[in-house]
């Protein structure tokens, strides 16, 4: 039974749609293994072959339930001096737990409406193929204060310009910029989006299963080649950091005195972070 998410294999198609709608699918201590449990259910059913992952209600997913990490106590937020293994372990299984869509051994296609954002957009880029709604909206926001995404796809899906375009500003683009950027394999207006998505499901379930898992292991390798894993490794360390450098202790803190709604507010407004330390004079 699962808690976040529902489960069904209706012929050579499973769906796996997260259903938290009342906080947009937002991630809690349950979804990752959740995801990861309704994969290998896919992936050992012989009737299956391709997967679509998609969100109950408004959103695919919001990302991380913030606003219950970043106003109260969690293992997120240690007291100083921090233990950087234990938040290590913590974010590096819900890392792998994501990765099941990558690893696993069928083809995972991503339907995106509403937003697919921060961690939600971790899971949305784990999956094989993406298509968004035109007027869906996809970034990492937490790039700017208070995050690092652990599973590192940016850069593997965009290159290094167009990555760090998207990191260094936190912004969110719409699915037509998504797909013009080639970080989505296509953005179609929203009241297309289930046909789409089932057209294409529904094409790649009429390849048999063994091809399909040959052409996705040949491709994974090639990015394994590049170095998936070590940047995965870096990737989930300084995820932690954030969390417990100045600005990312200016922010919790904040979060807990005004509401995370404002934290995030001023985390945007492009003015100074409180929490911010200038850098030694190098001169």
């Amino acid at each position: 039974m699962f808690e976040t998410l529902s489960y069904e294999a209706d012929g050579r198609i499973a769906r796996i749609t997260l259903n938290r709608p009342e906080r947009l699918n937002a991630i809690d201590g349950r979804m990752p293994g959740e995801i990861r449990e309704a994969v290998r259910r896919a992936d050992a059913d012989e009737n299956v072959h391709v997967i679509v992952l998609a969100g109950a209600g408004d959103a695919f997913c919001a990302g991380y339930d913030l606003k219950a990490y970043a106003e109260s106590d969690h293992d997120w937020n240690q007291d100083m001096p921090w233990d950087p293994t234990l938040d290590y372990r913590m974010m590096r299984a819900n890392t792998d737990d994501f990765m099941s869509l990558w690893r696993c051994h069928k083809p995972v296609i991503c339907k995106v409406h509403g937003y697919a954002v921060a961690g939600g957009s971790d899971i949305a880029l784990c999956c094989d193929l993406v298509v968004m709604a035109e007027d869906a909206r996809i970034g990492y926001p937490p790039a700017r204060v208070w995050g690092c995404p652990t599973t590192a796809m940016w850069v593997y899906r965009l290159g290094a310009e167009r990555a760090k375009r998207m990191l260094l500003t936190g912004d969110l683009i719409d699915g037509r910029e998504a797909e013009r950027l080639g970080l989505v394999l296509e953005a179609v207006p929203a009241a297309e989006l289930d046909r789409r998505v089932e057209s294409l499901a529904a094409r790649i379930a009429g390849v048999p299963k063994s091809q399909l898992m040959m052409q996705k292991l040949t491709v994974n390798q090639a990015y394994d080649n590049m170095g998936l894993n070590s940047t995965q490794t870096l990737a989930t360390l300084f995820d932690g950091i954030t969390r417990h450098s100045p600005e990312g202790q200016w922010f919790k803190d904040y979060a807990a005195a005004h509401g995370f709604q404002e934290a995030i507010r001023l985390r945007d407004s492009g003015e100074p972070i409180p929490g911010e330390k200038p850098w030694p004079d190098e001169r």
